[in-house]
């Protein structure tokens, strides 16, 4: 009898540190994470007993529906229950739990508060959110899902740029995506219910922060085998095949996504369609998805964008009118923070379209169409590059189609040339080499040139993608020690 009372407890507290829903509750996280918020909440009434378990389920599914839907009127409701339930865990006694969802509420109030373009508001969220994940870590280093909302600080801080660092010293928050990444790591493989959830933020981080885009992809699809219909793990594993040139795979996934008729509208996959299309070169379907972007997507990001490349197909369909109609158009519409919107803004200062065939080589490279990109690549002759920065992007063209294809060798001095020929001139096509070239190095174990490139992406002053480079680089370098022979 003492031997079972003994498991019993010891269960009961493993339950209790790694927190596991019970049925009823599990049906309703399973609706959130399907981005089907208004099925989360009918299976939400269902569950009888109050707790923190529902109460983390509650504010999860609300926080998705105003990140996914963008909507902004409806914010203040969601925000008076943040107060509420802040309110409500600050009168309890410290636990392990009330120091969790109180970090965790605010890390969510801070992503809100990012989405409707408050900064300031979403910082101060978010530095609360650090404060108290740092006195549950100290207080309850056992505690495992903790280390999802640790794992997500970490990651974030981390990750930014070299010119704000300052500012994260200044509110005490020090941050490395390998820290977070091993975290997320943690409680993915915990018997956690939170699990699943830390395995997209695990692998979203190893893409989008690491690079590692091919690793990203096939742990999402993984997933996806146990989980075939969740439409949040669909929507990632199409974001990750994109990233990773992967183009016909990805499209089978929005197909997917396009046939469930239950959820939360995910139009953001008719701009991700509008760039498949386009790689694959079906240029009129591509003009209609992004059409039906801009049409429908609450927010101003990636308008921009969207236009440009709208324009751009047009250029690729010798539709000349239509395209600087186009081009004109993207030059007033929309905003330029996000990143493709950036890129965007500075080619429209260029007085002229790009080069039709270096442009249909590059969407054929990161679509992962490497005969067409090779096909195209391979009819041009010098003669008709007529500025230093075609004759540039040539080389870097075929510096990315050869590293595609494994042709490490050629690739690395073709990608030599990209950051020889572009000079100090604020082209990203040298600082993107020489990101390339530290992760070739690094993979070839190479540690010490691994540092010298990484070190000289940072270092270009202004280009396109800065901030998005700075931050990969950066993450290479903390990473390096752990590397060293």
């Amino acid at each position: 009898m003492i031997t079972c009372l003994f498991l019993f407890v010891e269960v009961a507290l493993a339950t209790e540190l790694t927190w596991q829903f019970e049925a009823d509750l599990q049906k309703a996280y399973w609706y959130v994470t399907n981005l089907q918020p208004d099925k989360a909440r009918e299976q939400l009434k269902r569950v009888r007993t109050p707790g923190f378990h529902k109460l983390y389920v509650e504010s999860l599914n609300e926080t998705l529906y105003i990140l996914i839907t963008e909507d902004h009127a409806g914010f203040p409701k969601i925000e008076e229950k943040f107060k509420q339930n802040l309110k409500y865990l600050e009168s309890l006694p410290v636990t392990a739990e009330t120091l969790f969802l109180q970090a965790e509420l605010n890390l969510q109030r801070g992503f809100c508060y990012l989405n409707l373009g408050q900064e300031l508001t979403a910082v101060m969220s978010i530095r609360k959110a650090y404060q108290l994940t740092s006195e549950c870590l100290k207080q309850f280093p056992t505690f495992i899902p903790i280390k999802k909302t640790s794992g997500v600080l970490q990651v974030m801080v981390g990750s930014v740029p070299d010119k704000y660092q300052w500012f994260m010293s200044l509110l005490g928050m020090k941050g490395s995506v390998d820290k977070g990444q091993r975290q997320l790591s943690e409680l993915k493989n915990s018997p956690s219910s939170l699990n699943t959830e830390a395995g997209i933020l695990y692998y979203t981080i190893q893409g989008f922060i690491n690079q590692q885009f091919s690793e990203a992809a096939n742990g999402i699809n993984a997933t996806l085998r146990e989980q075939p219909e969740n439409r949040l793990l669909l929507f990632i594993g199409v974001n990750m095949l994109v990233k990773d040139a992967r183009g016909e795979e990805a499209l089978a996934l929005i197909h997917q996504i396009e046939s469930q008729k239950e959820g939360l509208p995910m139009h953001y996959i008719d701009y991700l369609k509008g760039e498949v299309l386009l790689q694959r070169g079906d240029y009129q379907e591509s003009i209609q998805a992004f059409q039906k972007f801009i049409t429908h997507y609450p927010s101003i990001s990636f308008k921009k964008d969207s236009y440009f490349k709208i324009s751009l197909a047009y250029w690729l369909l010798n539709d000349s009118r239509q395209a600087k109609s186009y081009y004109e158009k993207a030059k007033l519409s929309g905003s330029d923070k996000a990143e493709p919107d950036r890129y965007a803004a500075q080619q429209l200062e260029q007085p002229n379209l790009p080069n039709k065939k270096l442009l249909s080589a590059r969407f054929y490279t990161d679509g992962g169409y490497y005969k067409e990109a090779a096909r195209i690549l391979s009819s041009v002759s010098l003669a008709e590059l007529t500025t230093d920065k075609d004759k540039t992007e040539y080389h870097y063209r075929k510096a990315r189609l050869a590293h595609r294809t494994g042709e490490i060798a050629t690739a690395k001095v073709l990608y030599q040339q990209s950051i020889d020929m572009t000079k100090n001139n604020p082209w990203y096509f040298g600082a993107y080499s020489a990101l390339q070239l530290g992760y070739i190095a690094k993979e070839q174990r190479d540690y010490s040139n691994a540092r010298k490139y990484f070190e000289l992406a940072l270092s270009y002053p202004k280009h396109e993608y800065k901030n998005s480079i700075d931050s990969k680089a950066r993450t290479e370098l903390d990473r390096l020690p752990a590397f060293k022979a």
